[in-house]
């Protein structure tokens, strides 16, 4: 184990490991105030703090939809945010067997020297933040790079430069107590082929675990949120089963069995197509040394945001709306998603070009 991460180390792997607990995964909550705004604005409902705790609470009282979740991911303001009745939000998932994350990082901002690729910002007071969000209750951290794929993108200066900002967060976090997951989102904007992006994914992969090993991160205390491998924005769709086919290759040939969980991101893909791809990937008769899993956020909310619109009362709607999506990934998790339950909202592409958030 790596000399580095100290007192956290068995915590750490213990962290990662019950987050890929089969039949579970994470609701990925970490919207900046800017863009839980959007999705507020999307339901004309306005973008304040009792709205945005509103919401939460939505999510997090949700009856038999906590079962099927094994983190959440919180926004900084979120984490210290209380229900109605004046319960911290940090208790409300603890008591329900969920562990609550944060979001750490500050954002992308661009990678000079290159046509509009990016780095993610947030390194100031990154060790001290972990220490005061280690003991405001949160036992894992996330961190997105971004990349994207072009005639020369993603350039080898973006690669590497991200690889390394994940794994320097990585090492700090672990050395607060908080289990890293390593997000490198390759953006699905393009018309380029599944080849294509199983290409790109193999060599930004293998150069994030080449970064992690480099600075001494304990990959048994980490978690991998990638992307699936799937064409294109402005190419033909694929079937669950090609995309579980390149998504699993592309993952055995760059990622280490030490890892115990891969949460996959949607990446603006509709919520049934999200369960419908990790079901495939959980179906294949292929040996898969990590869980497989999810880390959804608009893949898991745009039903239930739909259904409640701002109302109290369609928050039982909303609830209802929530739990059934959360359900069905939890099967997916399994490989045993039947489908054929899929409302329109869940059926609608979720794609937002150059994603950010």
């Amino acid at each position: 184990m790596s000399a580095y991460v100290g007192k956290y180390a068995d915590e750490l792997v213990s962290t990662a490991k019950y987050i890929g607990t089969p039949g579970k995964g994470i609701l990925a909550a970490d919207e900046s105030t800017g863009t839980i705004g959007k999705r507020l604005a999307s339901i004309n409902v306005e973008n304040v703090e009792s709205n945005r705790r509103a919401l939460r609470e939505l999510l997090f009282t949700a009856p038999d939809a906590l079962q099927y979740l094994s983190g959440v991911i919180l926004f900084e303001e979120t984490l210290y945010q209380k229900t109605a009745s004046g319960k911290p939000f940090v208790e409300v998932l603890k008591e329900a067997g969920v562990i609550p994350g944060i979001k750490v990082d500050k954002g992308t901002v661009e990678l000079a020297g290159t046509k509009g690729e990016t780095t993610t910002q947030g390194f100031d007071g990154l060790a001290q933040r972990c220490r005061q969000y280690y003991d405001a209750g949160a036992r894992f951290a996330k961190w997105r790079a971004v990349l994207k794929i072009g005639e020369t993108e993603p350039s080898q200066l973006a690669i590497d430069e991200n690889a390394r900002g994940l794994a320097r967060y990585a090492i700090v976090c672990q050395e607060n107590g908080l289990a890293p997951i390593v997000e490198p989102e390759i953006l699905v904007d393009g018309p380029h082929s599944i080849e294509k992006c199983a290409a790109v994914t193999e060599v930004v992969l293998s150069a994030v675990y080449k970064a992690l090993n480099d600075h001494h991160v304990l990959l048994e205390g980490t978690l991998l949120k990638p992307n699936m491998v799937t064409p294109g924005s402005g190419a033909a769709k694929a079937s669950p089963t090609e995309i579980a086919f390149y998504t699993v290759r592309s993952l055995k040939r760059s990622v280490p069995p030490a890892v115990p969980t891969i949460c996959f991101l949607s990446g603006g893909q509709s919520e049934e197509e999200a369960t419908l791809n990790l079901d495939a990937m959980n179906k294949m008769d292929s040996c898969k040394p990590w869980s497989l899993t999810f880390s959804f956020g608009r893949a898991l909310q745009q039903s239930t945001l739909k259904a409640w619109a701002g109302k109290s009362e369609n928050v039982e709607a909303a609830q209802k709306a929530f739990a059934e999506r959360c359900k069905a990934n939890s099967e997916a998790t399994l490989g045993k998603y039947q489908g054929g339950g899929a409302s329109a909202d869940s059926m609608q592409s979720l794609h937002v070009k150059n994603y950010t958030y």
